[in-house]
């Protein structure tokens, strides 16, 4: 494998990660009534 592939890669597995955290977040905010960003924001 060549390294731009490799650091393509990399930059996905990133993005990812912090798209799937953001997610979490907001799944658990609405199970628990929106409390984390002060209210519901739906």
């Amino acid at each position: 494998m060549t390294l731009k592939r490799w650091l393509v890669i990399g930059i996905i597995a990133i993005v990812g990660l912090l798209v799937g955290r953001l997610l979490v977040r907001i799944f658990l905010n609405l199970l628990l009534g929106g409390t984390i960003w002060g209210g519901n924001f739906l």
